[in-house]
């Protein structure tokens, strides 16, 4: 097994990335301090994606290199094993697993095309930013550069960690993605916007396509009630490959305009996005006061109730609350 190491200055972006948004890291962790593992079981990379797994059991595969142009989640695992992402179906090439993408400045970065910005990754070893706190694996801080389509010129800048494990207590895998938007060196401010669905997005598999069933936060049900809707969390129960699961998105309530906006569809294929609302209001990130994001993202096998999917949004709630340790 290869060591690794991660070395981070008390005073870098990255370092107060982890600080700002110290809520999320905890109960990622679940209330362990973070020490870093000179050796990790259950950990495979091959330079450009890396899969972690908790015990034989797989739990996700992060693509850390741009594939072809951002960096994303490609496969998340139930508990038993079942893996509810779709990367890159035929109708929609640029949809990927679980991706976050907006435009800024004007330039789309969700779609894939000659006229699209790309999400460059600029951390050079991808295996120096894998370690383990507690029973959770994290990748990151890692450095993502927004790039115009021309490849050249830098359009925002992106501190990204992704964290996974799993939770006993609440019986599902449960991811924590964190991101800090801001302008690149030289520029006073960057503007978000986008389409309705631009945010934290996921593409289930096929099988999940049809007969599943959303519910929200506050109750209300399937894509009347959930799309368009802001919310604490949505879910979305289906089959996949003839297995029942459970998927649900948290937003953190220190993330801006919480609680989110959600975007949700079951008509020709299913998908979950929680937004800024950029489609209706833009949102400027000015240099020196850079945005920072948190989103959660738990995996159930079976149909789980509202109640149980709650339950793990006041745990996190709870933490927030009580700060640092």
């Amino acid at each position: 097994m290869r060591r690794f190491r991660t070395v981070l200055g008390k005073g870098s972006a990255a370092a107060r990335l982890s600080r700002r948004l110290v809520w999320c890291c905890v109960l990622a962790i679940g209330g362990v301090a973070p020490t870093l593992a000179h050796g990790l079981e259950g950990v495979q990379t091959d330079g450009s994606s890396v899969t972690f797994k908790s015990g034989e059991r797989p739990l996700m595969v992060y693509r850390y290199v741009e594939n072809p142009a951002k960096p994303y989640l490609s496969m998340l695992y139930s508990p038993s094993g079942v893996n509810v992402l779709r990367d890159s179906p035929a109708d929609h090439k640029h949809h990927h697993g679980l991706m976050f993408a907006v435009a800024v400045d004007g330039v789309d970065f969700w779609s894939e095309n000659a006229k699209c910005g790309r999400q460059v990754n600029r951390s050079q070893d991808g295996a120096r930013l894998i370690a383990q706190r507690g029973d959770t694996f994290a990748f990151g801080p890692q450095q993502i550069d927004w790039v115009a389509p021309d490849g050249k010129k830098m359009i925002l800048r992106e501190t990204r960690r992704v964290a996974v494990r799993r939770a006993p207590q609440s019986g599902a895998t449960l991811v924590t993605w964190q991101t800090r938007l801001e302008p690149p060196p030289g520029k006073d401010s960057v503007t978000l916007t986008g389409s309705t669905y631009f945010g934290l997005g996921m593409r289930f598999v096929r099988s999940m396509d049809a007969g599943g069933h959303f519910v929200n936060a506050d109750g209300k049900t399937g894509v009347a009630g959930t799309n368009n809707a802001r919310s604490a969390w949505c879910a979305y129960s289906a089959l996949a490959d003839g297995k029942p699961v459970t998927v649900a998105m948290f937003d953190s309530p220190a993330n801006p305009r919480h609680p989110a906006t959600w975007f949700t569809m079951d008509s020709a294929f299913a998908y979950l996005s929680a937004t800024l609302d950029l489609s209706r209001q833009p949102l400027a990130i000015p240099s020196g006061n850079p945005l920072e994001l948190c989103y959660r993202v738990a995996v159930w096998d079976g149909k789980v109730d509202p109640a149980t999917i709650a339950a793990l949004d006041r745990e996190a709630t709870a933490v927030e609350a009580d700060g640092p340790k």
